[in-house]
């Protein structure tokens, strides 16, 4: 139950805004909690208008095509804010200035499994993968630990799950005791929680706590929104500085650049191998193994797991590894489960995820690489020559070592949305000409196959190096429509 002293009368109002999956799940958990809700979406289709009758039938208001305006009399006491919609916009800033308690669904979804420990994974590049591998090694550890937040469900949806097992134990015991009852189904739901968080969902949670907070990377990005790299690293960092345990990638350069003298007490990682660690304490990788800093009074360091058990390539992934391994390790996992996990995680979809073979070329899909950096180490991580499709909706940033390592890597390059032509404006200011404007990705794979056979390419890859709103609702449908696409031409061919 919220405990922020909003709860102030019998059917107290909220207004949540967003009718994505984040901002329906946070309206059914207040619905469910007792409140008057209103979910708003300034935007309206079809398939909203099906998702608004839906949520009339639970007896939640949704009003499409409409800007929250605080000029009612009867002002919500609580606002509740998807993940896309900006911090600053002014009415939140109208909001907070009158006294309405405004959070992000993150922050919600906290208020309701603050009991349950948390791991926290924030970070440029890296977030995704790191979390999928730290659940799968919970989950195979045999605890309930579910992913969530920027990734699989809304956090809101886990603590409705949550509740809902809560609520069935209490209204249905299967003894008299019905609050013995509650405490049994609490003890055997969620052991964790692993929540993939952004900075969007940082700016908005500000009582969050995890007990392992975990940062993958750090590079400009999102900066129209945070309009600085000092804001931008302000926001990851209160979530470490909110964290009882914290682990870094001490290969990152911006990171390890702050160092110790912002985290004295963390943990830190390495590839490199042990003299590249920073302080005492962490995990780095040395003679194929991943090991564990000395932490007992025996004087050896544990070597906890090969690197060879993980199936992913390149050497970012490495690094994701180990901070996967460390947080499983902090948490107290043994190391067994940490193995058998590494050895049977397949990867992440649309993150360098292999689609299909034909004729000895390779199709991979990195759908989720949406800027300069992520692009860059897609690149870096398969065999060249290749044939990189790329393109979207441009992110600010710096392209230069996107643009080199298209110099080394690639054969052609096809540029696809509103990007195309600045992309190829950019590839011939450093000289490379083998590019060509294609617009859509129909357009792009057949092209691929072409040019993979002209130029012996074993690898067509999809990695934008763009957000995908210009011509998708999400990266993930642009991965989807990627592989569907590629595997009609190998069915046809």
């Amino acid at each position: 139950m919220l405990n922020q002293g909003i709860l102030l009368q019998s059917m107290p109002k909220a207004h949540v805004i967003g009718l994505g999956k984040s901002g329906v799940a946070a309206a059914r958990l207040l619905k469910r909690d007792g409140w008057e809700v209103v979910l708003s979406d300034r935007n309206t289709s079809p398939n909203l208008r099906t998702q608004q009758q839906e949520l009339l039938a639970e007896q939640i208001t949704v009003e499409l095509g409409y800007s929250l305006a605080l000029t009612e009399p009867d002002l919500p006491q609580l606002i509740v804010v998807s993940p896309g919609v900006p911090w600053d916009i002014p009415v939140l800033v109208q909001a907070r200035d009158l006294g309405i308690e405004t959070i992000g669904e993150m922050e919600l979804a906290w208020r309701y499994l603050k009991s349950i420990p948390w791991v926290a994974i924030t970070g440029t590049n890296g977030k995704t993968t790191t979390t999928s591998l730290i659940a799968s090694i919970f989950q195979t550890a045999r605890l309930n630990a579910p992913a969530c937040g920027n990734i699989g469900h809304a956090a809101c949806e886990v603590a409705l799950s949550q509740a809902g097992e809560e609520q069935t134990a209490i209204q249905n015991p299967k003894s008299i005791d019905a609050s013995a009852a509650s405490r049994r189904v609490i003890q055997n739901s969620l052991d964790w929680v692993i929540a993939e968080i952004s900075s969007y969902q940082i700016e908005s949670s500000s009582t969050l706590k995890p007990l392992i907070g975990v940062w993958t990377t750090f590079t400009p990005d999102h900066l129209s929104r945070h309009k600085t790299l000092e804001n931008y690293y302000n926001i990851k960092a209160s979530l470490l500085r909110q964290s009882e345990i914290q682990i870094f990638n001490g290969d990152d350069a911006y990171l390890r650049k702050i160092g110790l003298s912002d985290w004295p007490d963390a943990y830190w990682t390495s590839v490199q191998g042990k003299d590249f660690l920073i302080g005492e304490k962490g995990f780095y990788i040395q003679d194929g193994w991943v090991f564990q800093t000395c932490h007992d009074s025996s004087g050896q360091d544990a070597a906890i797991v090969e690197v060879s058990a993980l199936r992913m390539v390149g050497e970012h992934n490495l690094q994701n590894l180990l901070m996967a391994v460390a947080s499983a390790r902090l948490a107290g996992i043994d190391q067994d489960s940490i193995s058998r996990a590494i050895r049977e995680f397949p990867g992440v979809p649309h993150r360098l995820e292999h689609i299909c073979t034909w004729e000895g070329i390779d199709f991979i899909n990195d759908s989720k690489a949406t800027n300069y950096d992520a692009a860059e180490v897609g690149l870096a991580s398969v065999p060249n020559p290749v044939i990189l499709i790329a393109g979207g909706e441009a992110k600010a940033g710096d392209d230069t070592a996107w643009i080199a390592k298209i110099k080394t890597k690639a054969a052609a390059v096809l540029l696809i949305g509103d990007a195309a032509k600045a992309f190829a404006q950019r590839l011939q200011e450093v000289g490379y000409t083998n590019y060509e404007i294609v617009e859509t990705m129909n357009k792009a794979v057949g092209k691929s196959v072409e040019l993979a056979k002209q130029h012996q390419a074993s690898v067509v890859l999809l990695s934008p190096a763009c957000a995908s709103f210009d011509q998708y609702p999400n990266f993930e449908v642009r991965g989807e429509h990627f592989r569907q696409l590629c595997l009609e031409w190998v069915a046809n061919h």
